[in-house]
């Protein structure tokens, strides 16, 4: 699966095309230098339980290392994602969420 990424101003959307329909989008705003929220992920029906979701959670995360950002998830599927890994803490302090 290929994950596409597109920005406008302050926001961008990692998402995921099949056949040119989006099955799966998260939505992120950058509200301040250092500060990637993500605002919400979605993800189809046919595509639910198979960890497509999280794979965009991980896009994020990618993201927010390239471009020395830390994440504040406002969306809560990224916050229970974020919440398991010890390997975000470079990206992600739960203890100041």
């Amino acid at each position: 699966m290929e994950i596409k990424h597109e920005t406008i101003e302050n926001a961008g959307c990692f998402y995921i095309e099949e056949e040119s329909i989006n099955i799966a989008q998260l939505d992120y705003q950058l509200p301040g230098s250092n500060i990637l929220q993500i605002m919400h992920t979605e993800v189809s029906k046919n595509v639910e339980g198979q960890g497509v979701g999280k794979l965009l959670v991980l896009e994020a995360v990618i993201y927010a290392r390239k471009n020395s950002l830390m994440i504040k998830p406002i969306c809560s599927f990224a916050k229970v994602v974020l919440d398991r890994g010890e390997e975000f803490a470079d990206v992600y302090n739960a203890e100041k969420r």
